[in-house]
């Protein structure tokens, strides 16, 4: 066996234990929600589409529902990683509000909060720093990948510590459980690195545990949902279904997404992709199955297929899209639901910073 070899079926063996215990968490779940506290969330770069909505926002509303304490951050911080500008950031930070709550997200059972409005979170940025190496750091998957889609630019200090921060968002209100798919644990294996370190560094400042908890990932069987022109479904791309549009509006953009030349609709991902992705998109929409969806269609070819997803899209998202619609009327209701968000997360920060100073010994609030 050559060392890549053995990297790779260490790795298949990480993640297979990684699957199980997701899987036991599940269950657990199940018989005691309140013994976990979840953390999520957006970068506010543009409006949700259906990737996100299928992808993410059903399983934070699943979470809510099975009475698991969520956290949810609009990370306009990590706007700036990459990008020389905010763009119209305000804008997309309230529309991003509109969709989760549309959604089915619940304010008085799940916190919505954005990064610049909780300083004490990213006060945890400093000691946290110290915690890690710069080799690590380079080395973890996705600033490599960052790095690369830039086309070369010279990587910003924020781009660098993008892992830190991430830590930084998970420990800041000690959440126990992060839902993402397989490519996103080298980020939580990072936040389990400093909660272990700052353990072994500063200890446990007089609690009864350790100051942080090391976080466990929840493994989510998101879809794989891919855009009109059958690649990765992107703003940049135009090829998105954003959840705010209107019924008229999905029409037209489905009318101009690719399929292929066989009338005959089949289910095949491998062989067809761009056909089976919407098969997807509509068993999604109606809870049904790809090939029977398929045999429907028969050999009605790409109009009949479009005409399926275009109407199972409409059909489920219409009750969001209403609810959307009176929401964006009221900008001061969603202000208010970030108010709270941000005030309930600024006394969470301000409590684990506190903590921090103690185990840190640069507590100067008491006499000596």
């Amino acid at each position: 066996m050559t060392t890549d070899d053995l990297a790779s079926s260490t790795s298949d063996a990480s993640l297979a234990r990684t699957q199980a215990r997701s899987a036991a968490i599940e269950t657990e779940i199940d018989a005691d929600p309140s013994r976990f506290r979840v953390l999520t969330g957006d970068r506010p770069t543009g409006n949700l589409h259906l990737g996100h909505y299928f992808g993410t926002l059903r399983n934070r509303v699943r979470l809510q529902r099975r009475g698991v304490e969520t956290f949810i951050l609009v990370a306009d911080y990590q706007v700036i990683t990459d990008r020389d500008g905010v763009g119209p950031i305000r804008e997309r930070v309230f529309s991003l509000l509109a969709d989760y709550l549309a959604a089915g997200l619940d304010p008085e059972a799940t916190t919505i909060f954005t990064h610049s409005s909780v300083p004490a979170l990213n006060q945890l940025m400093l000691p946290f720093l110290s915690l890690v190496t710069d080799s690590e750091l380079r080395r973890n998957p996705t600033v490599k990948a960052e790095f690369d889609a830039t086309g070369g630019r010279p990587m910003s200090g924020l781009l660098l510590t993008y892992p830190v921060h991430q830590a930084a968002d998970i420990l800041f209100c000690k959440a126990n459980l992060v839902p993402v798919g397989k490519d996103q644990l080298p980020h939580l294996e990072q936040a389990r690195v400093v909660a272990r370190r700052f353990d072994e560094r500063y200890g446990r400042g007089g609690l009864d545990a350790p100051v942080f908890p090391q976080p466990e990932a929840l493994l989510t069987k998101a879809p794989s949902v891919l855009g009109t022109d059958g690649e990765k479904m992107s703003k940049s791309r135009g090829n998105v279904i954003e959840i705010g549009m209107d019924a008229d509006a999905t029409a037209k953009a489905l009318k101009k997404a690719v399929t292929d030349s066989d009338r005959n609709i089949t289910f095949d991902p491998v062989g067809r992709p761009a056909v089976s992705n919407l098969l997807t998109l509509a068993a999604l929409a109606s809870d049904g199955d790809e090939v029977e969806l398929a045999a429907q269609i028969g050999d009605g070819g790409g109009g009949a297929l479009k005409k399926v997803v275009t109407e199972a899209i409409n059909e489920h998202l219409a009750p969001v899209r209403a609810r959307r619609a009176e929401l964006a009327a009221d900008p001061a209701y969603l202000l208010s639901v970030l108010r709270r968000g941000n005030e309930r997360a600024n006394a969470i920060a301000e409590e684990t910073l506190d903590q921090v100073r103690g185990a840190m010994q640069m507590d100067y609030t008491t006499a000596p």
